[in-house]
């Protein structure tokens, strides 16, 4: 008499998405989602968009407080940014500036702020321009702190009230799409942050 063995199927590998849904659904999803919001603000080069998106994905009751995470976040960011315009360019300002070649576009971001003050914050943070730029041009041109604050905090907060209200609304079916086409989202993420930069250069 001969018995048979069945042999379990292999584990199927997590995708980067799985594994960027796990983390931010563990215990320090948000932390991580602060930290990046706030570096993204001031020198960081990579938006926290992703993160926020992988924080909904995997626990859509976090969609209010990650979004407010990602503001509040992102504004204290926006804030060491202006102090680093304001009183370190020369030492740190000039070199993240000199980092990401935009030494051109950052003198026309100076120039327009004596025309359009907070305005430009807000336009120009619903973009995928970096942020960091117009965040150290504020303190250089010393744009007044409150109208500062109140442009970061209402320009973030819309940014990221529609990503993370996109995954919240269409998160399973965003999910699938994601993990069908990871490769290509992947290369459209990286397509973003290309063209922010080329939009910083060509647009201000």
């Amino acid at each position: 008499m001969t018995s048979t063995t069945e042999t379990a199927p292999p584990a199927k590998k997590k995708s980067l998405l799985d594994k960027a849904v796990a983390l931010a659904s563990g215990p320090h999803g948000l932390w991580l989602l602060a930290v990046v919001s706030f570096a993204e603000a001031s020198f960081f080069p990579i938006p926290p968009d992703p993160i926020l998106a992988a924080v909904v994905l995997a626990r859509r009751e976090r969609f209010w407080i990650a979004t407010i995470i990602c503001t509040v976040a992102s504004v204290l960011g926006g804030l060491a940014g202006y102090a680093i315009g304001a009183g370190l360019y020369e030492t740190i300002g000039k070199s993240v500036i000199e980092f990401y070649h935009m030494e051109g576009t950052f003198t026309a971001f100076q120039e327009r702020f004596a025309e359009w003050g907070g305005w430009i914050i807000i336009a120009k943070g619903l973009t995928p321009i970096p942020f960091k730029l117009v965040t150290i041009a504020s303190g250089v041109a010393e744009l007044n702190l409150v109208t500062f604050v109140l442009s970061c905090a209402i320009t973030r907060g819309l940014r990221f009230l529609i990503v993370g209200g996109l995954f919240y609304a269409f998160g399973p079916q965003a999910r699938a799409v994601i993990s069908r086409h990871r490769g290509k989202v992947m290369i459209g993420g990286l397509i973003i942050v290309v063209l922010g930069f080329a939009a910083a250069i060509y647009i201000a």
